[in-house]
């Protein structure tokens, strides 16, 4: 059947043309054709290398054919020469045949072997010494080397008072050993070489007639003619072996190419058709005779696909299943998994690289497609953080038009790359980890945990959110995400393009928004039902780093009730973000995702006060998450657990002391402790809670007086 393959390939139309068995001419008619249609000069040379290729492949197979067809005749030949059917009982009918004819008593033939560069006895007729018939002649010695060198036949009434030819001890004992006297010796002639000799002997002196050495190089001739047909024979049938081969390869590259046409037929079928990467999972699945999928970044087997990417081949993934990465310029897209298949020949695992190649292309047009959309996006995410006061009803227009639905909780997350080979921003003026003014960790003036002024719990200027320079959230030069030279990460132009590129993805499949802003990424994403920004967060930054192969720091705001009806949250929720991406990069956690309540009482300093929210409701909800509980309890009880607790924290963590404070009895002190305990978690009282819980207790003793 024709063979197809793609036009753009130089050796497709060749390929047709060995299929057809076409004339040598035809070979130059694609490149005449491509200069014609003014072909690029690349194009033409390798249009000529292919051809050129193609009309050594053309008489290679021309070759064997010929050889196949005088093999064959060969074979003909010397099945009727004599009826040859077994060449030592043909050689033994010749030797049994010239003692009988020449009337000797014995009669042999020796071969030469050009391994072992000597003469070897191959058949004897009449001998009865064992020695006589294993000698091994060398080159030129006795009566067999004469008739070797001169290519002629010579007879000697008597061997050893014969002085014409090499004696040697081992001819002379087993010529002796066998009682020989008069040898008569002919040789056998293939061309102009000498293959060996035959020999007729008696154990008495004798003169052999003319005649007869006539008759007995006839017999030669015969011997001679029968070895070069058995060897023809042999050769005929190692060739035909050959051949047999040749032809099974072919009959198999033959399945192998109308294969590949029929899955390159199918799949360009379905890219024309509109087709999408599950369809060619679908189709692949069909021709593997398997079950095959298509998984995203963060569902493949992590191993099993970086061994793809490494190795550029399907790979074995278990005992039953084969991985075939998606990636297109350096970066990951997927994976094609085929399972249930213990073993699969290379044309099946080439088959499945190729789906996965056809499905990086679909991915990267799909992508392509999106970027498009995306950028609409980004002026919608745009228009949000920049200006409030758009008109709810066409922002939700505008939403609608993209699949997204901004009356729904949504979650602000500020996106940055980290430098790859630590992991962290890279130092300089004013960075989140450097040592000059303004750094996080600096001792110098503004430094977050420095002794100066500024520090994070100082009280001088700069301090974590004071105006000063080095405030942590200040505006001035030198904070640690301001607007400074200070605290910005080392992302090169292809780390931001990247991430931008990731982000967009993830924003389309989440039917969420995402912008380029800062340096950064920004995301407006929706938050799922018992879902948390903290989580979201996390996963985000999981997600965008899978996609990047790089550390990603994801920032989340408080959950945005409705975008579209509140759309000046949207930029504060931004402000929030950035401000926990920044506290990540100071607490030494780049590479992760947090919330402001993943930072415990930290979140107050970061959380910002929403539009239309009341004062104080961040302090709220922090004292509600950490001694909520108690609170409650005291309420419904009417019991005195959060006096207890401040006492007790007073007293320094003394129930003696506490007792004294509240007057009453120890005891009375321990149970309270112990429904506290049960009611905040068993680790209450260590350092790290205790510090929240006090903080708590001074807030809620605050919001109390001053009405919260």
């Amino acid at each position: 059947m024709p063979v197809t393959m793609p036009d753009d390939r130089p050796e497709a139309p060749y390929l047709e043309l060995l299929v057809r068995g076409a004339p040598a001419e035809a070979y130059e008619r694609p490149v005449l054709r491509a200069r014609a249609d003014k072909a690029p000069a690349d194009r033409l040379a390798a249009l000529e290398r292919a051809k050129l290729l193609a009309l050594r492949v053309r008489g290679e197979l021309e070759g064997r054919r010929r050889r196949e067809a005088e093999l064959s005749a060969l074979y003909e030949t010397a099945h009727d020469l004599a009826g040859l059917r077994d060449l030592d009982a043909v050689l033994q009918a010749i030797v049994q045949r010239a003692r009988s004819l020449l009337g000797t008593e014995v009669a042999y033939l020796t071969l030469n072997d050009p391994t072992a560069g000597d003469t070897y006895m191959r058949v004897t007729d009449g001998s009865v010494s064992a020695r006589f018939q294993q000698l091994r002649l060398g080159m030129g010695e006795g009566l067999g080397g004469l008739v070797a060198q001169t290519a002629r036949p010579y007879v000697t009434e008597s061997y050893f008072h014969d002085p014409r030819f090499q004696h040697t001890h081992t001819i002379d004992a087993g010529v002796r050993d066998e009682g020989l006297v008069a040898i008569l010796g002919v040789p056998l002639l293939l061309g102009s070489g000498v293959i060996g000799v035959l020999f007729a002997a008696d154990r008495r002196a004798r003169v052999f007639e003319r005649e007869q050495t006539a008759l007995l190089g006839s017999f030669a001739a015969h011997a001679a003619v029968a070895i070069d047909t058995a060897h023809l024979l042999a050769e005929t049938r190692t060739a035909l072996a050959e051949l047999e081969a040749a032809n099974e390869i072919i009959r198999d590259r033959s399945r192998v190419i109308e294969r590949a046409s029929e899955v390159h037929d199918r799949l360009t079928e379905l890219v024309l058709r509109g087709g999408g990467v599950h369809d060619v999972a679908d189709a692949v699945a069909e021709v593997l005779s398997g079950s095959v999928e298509f998984l995203e970044v963060d569902e493949a087997p992590a191993a099993a696909v970086d061994r793809s990417r490494a190795d550029g081949h399907a790979v074995r993934d278990g005992e039953e299943d084969w991985v075939a990465a998606v990636s297109a310029g350096g970066e990951l897209l997927g994976a094609l998994v085929l399972r249930g298949h213990p073993r699969l020949d290379p044309m099946d695992q080439r088959t499945l690289e190729r789906a996965a190649m056809v499905t990086s292309l679909l991915q990267l047009a799909r992508r392509s497609a999106g970027e498009a959309e995306q950028r609409v996006r980004g002026e919608l995410l745009d228009d949000l953080l920049d200006t409030p006061d758009r008109e709810p009803r066409l922002l939700r227009e505008r939403a609608a038009r993209l699949r997204a639905d901004l009356d729904t909780p949504h979650v602000v997350l500020a996106a940055g790359i980290e430098a790859p080979d630590t992991g962290t921003p890279a130092a300089g003026p004013g960075a989140a980890h450097g040592s000059g003014p303004g750094g996080a960790h600096g001792s110098g003036p503004g430094g977050a945990h420095g002794s100066g002024p500024g520090g994070a719990h100082g009280s001088g200027p700069g301090g974590a959110h004071g105006s000063g320079p080095g405030g942590i959230s200040g505006s001035r030069s030198g904070g640690a995400y301001g607007g400074g030279s200070g605290g910005a990460p080392a992302e090169d132009a292809e780390g931001r393009r990247r991430l931008w590129s990731a982000a967009s993805h993830l924003a389309v499949t989440r039917h969420g928004l995402a912008a380029t802003r800062d340096g950064g990424t920004v995301l407006l994403l929706p938050l799922a039902d018992r879902d948390t920004a903290d989580a979201l967060a996390r996963r985000t930054a999981r997600q965008l780093g899978t996609a990047v192969h790089a550390a990603v720091t994801v920032g989340a705001s408080a959950p945005v009730p409705a975008p579209a009806a509140r759309p000046g949250e949207v930029a504060a929720g931004y402000a929030e973000a950035r401000r926990c991406l920044a506290a990540l990069r100071v607490l030494g956690r780049a590479g992760e995702g947090a919330a402001a309540e993943d930072f415990g009482f930290l979140g107050l300093l970061l959380a910002g006060t929403r539009e239309g929210a009341p004062d104080g409701t961040g302090v709220q909800d922090f004292v509600t998450r950490t001694v909520g509980a108690v609170i409650d309890y005291d309420e419904r009880r009417g019991t005195e657990l959060i006096r207890t607790l401040d006492a007790y924290f007073a007293g320094g963590m003394s129930p003696a002391r506490t007792k004294d404070a509240l007057h009453v009895h120890v005891n009375t002190v321990a149970q309270r402790l112990e429904r506290v305990g049960r009611l905040l978690g068993p680790d209450w009282q260590s350092p790290a809670r205790s510090l929240e819980i006090q903080l708590a207790l001074r807030l809620h003793r605050l919001a109390s007086a001053v009405g919260y």
